[in-house]
């Protein structure tokens, strides 16, 4: 049985809230997933995915980038927070940086093997955690934005990097998904990226509704392939 609870931690004073799962039984350390939320935050969603990873054999930590309580009920709400940070990816950054510090400091984690993943949001959260420079040892984006105000910055990551991106996904066009593309060249980063076809934004989630043509909309298969790939991926990387 996975248990989830609620994790606090704190960057410069502000107070976050997050959600660390795992299973009990386990003894000694294992290799640590970091899972940033999507727009909504922390919610059934990010909770969901975090008992997954954790029934995998990892210790997961579902980061909380908003800040304690800071819970979005309407998806015009998640607008507003999710575009603070994009505005300042300096502070989404700093946000995910304190999400994997906490991750790294629960003694069920073996802090040398860790990596990060997210969804929508969240994939550009982890993108940004990468170009920053964080010591992981790789980055996992779902249907995540892959555009960034400071490119360059590409030449600091350490880790290798996975995207998974649906092939119609009208919020990710394809210029950017080019541009992001000599980003990593440019950087000589070691990464991946699997286009799914039919797949729009929000593939993953089922809670995104069945029509494609809103541009936002789950696609089973690329859900359950996405996910094989991520396990493969964290295989390689953990050894």
């Amino acid at each position: 049985m996975i248990s989830v609870e609620p994790r606090e931690y704190t960057r410069d004073g502000a107070a976050f809230e997050g959600l660390a799962a795992f299973d009990p039984s386990w003894t000694g350390k294992r290799p640590g997933v970091l899972i940033v939320h999507d727009w909504m935050g922390v919610g059934p969603y990010v909770r969901r995915r975090a008992s997954e990873i954790a029934g995998l054999g990892y210790a997961a930590l579902a980061a909380d980038i908003y800040g304690k309580g800071v819970r979005p009920a309407t998806v015009e709400e998640a607008a507003l927070c999710a575009n603070k940070y994009k505005e300042d990816r300096g502070l989404m950054r700093k946000n995910a940086a304190a999400a994997l510090d906490a991750l790294k400091a629960d003694p069920r984690v073996d802090a040398g093997r860790v990596a990060a993943m997210g969804y929508c949001f969240g994939g550009t959260v982890v993108l940004e955690l990468a170009r920053s420079g964080a010591d992981v040892a790789g980055f996992v984006s779902f249907h995540g934005g892959l555009s960034t105000p400071t490119p360059e910055d590409a030449r600091h990551i350490k880790g290798k990097v996975l995207v998974l991106h649906g092939a119609d996904d009208p919020l990710v066009p394809q210029g950017e998904v080019l541009a992001f593309e000599e980003e990593m060249r440019k950087a000589g980063t070691v990464w991946q990226m699997n286009v799914y076809g039919s797949a729009v934004h929000g593939f993953t989630r089922v809670e995104s509704g069945n029509n494609p043509a809103s541009g936002v909309a789950y696609n089973e298969k690329a859900d359950k392939r996405s996910f094989e790939a991520m396990k493969t991926f964290f295989a390689e990387i953990f050894g």
